[in-house]
């Protein structure tokens, strides 16, 4: 089990690395899946993953290649902050299969919409 949890965290890093996207995006699904997690420990387990300083190296490297904005990172990470305290907070009332279907819906329409953007 903890060689899997290894692997799916480079499998979800290398990912995140190249396209940018937050690793819940794969760690919700993946929890999920094959640990049977519901989607609230999986959230929770996905943020916990995510915590500083877990992008540094990646962040690092795309700011060498001069592919980052401090400015606009530090006030994205800021906004972040505040507004995933209480989207955690809302996400507890919100029944689980709700909720799986919001972080689906989300996904889809956000794929979509970059999909079909020329």
């Amino acid at each position: 089990m903890i060689w899997l949890t290894l692997l799916i965290g480079v499998i979800v890093g290398t990912f995140s690395g190249v396209v940018g996207i937050g690793g819940g995006i794969l760690f919700v699904p993946a929890l999920v899946w094959l640990y049977g997690m519901s989607q609230h420990k999986a959230q929770g387990t996905s943020l916990g993953a995510l915590l500083a300083p877990v992008g540094i190296l990646a962040f690092m490297e795309y700011y060498r290649k001069g592919n980052a904005d401090i400015r606009i990172a530090a006030l994205l990470a800021a906004g972040f902050l505040v507004g995933a305290y209480f989207g955690a907070t809302g996400a507890q009332m919100i029944p689980e299969v709700l909720l799986r279907r919001i972080f689906a819906t989300t996904l889809v329409a956000i794929g979509g919409w970059m999909f079909f953007q020329h």
